[in-house]
Order: C-alpha cells, then structure tokens, then sequence
C-alpha cells in the first residue's frame, strides 16, 4: 500500500464486544486514502483476533501486538507506526460517520493554520444518560470556530479525543504525556499554550460511547480534570501573577481554588453575587461584588458552571472593557 493520507490510530484493549463494529465504520469511509493502525495494549480476550481477522481481508488494516503498558504509551508507540500526513484518532467502543476522514481532511487542507480539527458527537445509548452528559454534548455542539476552542479550552476538553485530525508533525512535535490525568485535555492545553489552532467541522461524524475507560480510571476523575487545568492556566495565562481575582465561589470555583494554591497561584479578590459571601473574606481573599471590579487590575479567573451565567459574565466583564483571553479567562 501507498502511503495513505490518513492514518487513524486505534488503541485497543479488551473491547471485542465493539471493536467489530468500531472496524466497520473505519473501512466504510468515503476517504479514499487512509489506513488504520491497531494498537492493541495487551488484550485478554478476542480483541486481537478480531483486528487481525480484518487485516487479513483489507490491507489498509495493520496490527500492532503489544504488551499491556496502558493508553499513554500505546499511543505514542503508535504514532511511530503511522504513514499519514494526518493522524485520526479513533476509540475501538465508537463509531464514525462515513464521511468523517473526508470532512476532517478537507478542513485541513483547506487551512494550513490549523493544527488539527475535531467534529461534533453524538453520544450512545441515550438511555440513561445524565444531564450532566447532556449538557457537555451540547456544548461540544456549541464550539464551531477555531475561536470557540481558543475561549473554551480552560471549560472541559473541548475536542472530543476520538475526533480528533491532527497533522502528524504537530503529534511529532508534541506527544502524548502521562501526568495522571486526562491526557487528552493535557494535550490539548499544551497545544494552547504553544499557539497552535484547533478547528471544528460543525457535523456529527462519531457516535461517541458512554461507559469506556474514562467513567472508571482515577486519572479521569474531576479532581484530575481541575488539577490539570489548574497546572496550565499557572503556566499559560498566570505564569508571572502569583495572584488573580476568582469570580465565583461555588463548587467548581472553590476546587479551582485549591488547585491552583498547589500551583502557587492565590486569589486577591473572589467575586461573588451571594448575599451571605458578600464582605466576608475567604483564605484572605476579601469578597466582592462585581462592580468592585472597576478600581482593580491584575487577571480575572471566571470559575462558574453553565454556559447562561458565564455568557453573562463575559458581557459584563466586556462592558469594563476587559479583553477575553487577555484580561479574564473562564475556567469552569
């Protein structure tokens, strides 16, 4: 086989249930120039013999046996194995739409400046999914611009891992990395911080499974997920103010909070719309209202759930002529 364009790397283990179905979807890809390179990370079960089974019938299928050294380091021994000018990554419990690869690519080559691109997801079953789940499908489905990812990235991880196209020399450049926690929102921080452009391609094209390894390892967990936020804005948009003004001191501000005082990074001020937090002072911070904002300078974290407050949030925040990204960032 030719070099292909495209190569989609699959780690696999212990998901016979889907990987045939996963497989399906990839060698249905109107993309006519892709290979797949399956990285399987020490299997119990049938995984193996069902990707070699596929091999063995189409050539733009190839099987790596390796042994059990978790995801980390079963992607980056994987992209050493991949030929593709781009890489997609693929997960084997998910499913992607036939034109996916194709889109991907279009939007690539249509930008030089893009680093790599996602897509919006569907997430599966939906029987049973929460509301928590339902929310972040949504906001996935919100983020249509290089600019939306660039103003969302401190939020969640606003690619999903398994949509992701990324130019090989960029994966080169800037591998994957085991820190303990998300290696995804790890990558994608670290992409930021480096300047580089993450696009979209505003269609459903993976149906992505709920129940995988991300419901059930502890790098997962949401203490993880801040932790590493935490470790990057200090290092991208702290990196010389030990101190900061936090807006918002509900959960998700307080375990910012925390997270950053391990990075060194304390708040001076902590905005609040609270009555009973309102003139107290927390962790020697003294707690304001937002029209305090007028008379202090110095960077704004805005730790607050849900996409309705924190659009009203950035109006106000614009009405004191505070630039997104360069003044404030929102950090959920």
């Amino acid at each position: 086989m030719s070099e292909p364009a495209v190569s989609v790397l699959l780690p696999v283990r212990d998901a016979a249930a889907t990987l045939a179905a996963c497989l399906r979807s990839i060698a249905r890809q109107t993309e006519t120039s892709f290979e797949c390179v399956v990285a399987d990370d020490g299997s119990c079960d049938a995984s193996l013999a069902i990707a070699r089974d596929r091999a063995a019938r189409d050539p733009r299928f190839r099987v790596l046996e390796l042994p059990a050294t978790g995801l980390v380091a079963t992607l980056n021994t994987g992209l050493t194995s991949c030929r593709g000018r781009y890489i997609a990554r693929m997960d084997a419990d998910d499913l992607m739409h036939r034109e996916r690869l194709e889109l991907q690519r279009a939007q690539l080559e249509a930008d030089p400046e893009l680093a790599g691109v996602g897509c919006h997801v569907r997430v599966f079953p939906r029987a049973g999914l929460s509301d928590g789940m339902r929310a972040y499908e949504a906001w996935l489905t919100s983020l249509a611009s290089p600019e939306d990812v660039a103003r969302d990235v401190f939020i969640e991880c606003p690619l999903a891992h398994p949509t992701w196209l990324v130019r090989r020399r960029v994966f080169e450049a800037l591998p994957y990395r085991d820190r303990g926690w998300p290696e995804d929102q790890d990558w994608i921080l670290r992409a930021h911080r480096r300047g580089l452009r993450l696009g979209v391609v505003p269609r459903r094209l993976v149906s992505w499974r709920r129940g995988g390894l991300s419901d059930h390892d502890p790098r997962y967990a949401i203490e993880r997920f801040v932790a590493c936020k935490a470790h990057h804005l200090a290092r991208s948009f702290l990196p010389d103010h030990p101190h900061y003004v936090l807006w918002g001191y509900g959960g998700t501000g307080r375990a910012l909070r925390r997270a950053l005082a391990r990075e060194g990074r304390l708040p001076s001020h902590i905005v609040e719309l609270h009555p009973g937090r309102l003139g107290q002072t927390i962790h020697g911070a003294p707690v304001i209202e937002p029209s305090g904002l007028a008379g202090l300078d110095g960077p704004i974290v805005v730790s607050v759930a849900g996409a309705g407050p924190r659009g009203q949030i950035r109006q106000a925040l614009a009405t004191l002529g505070r630039v997104e990204g360069e003044d404030f960032v929102c950090a959920a």
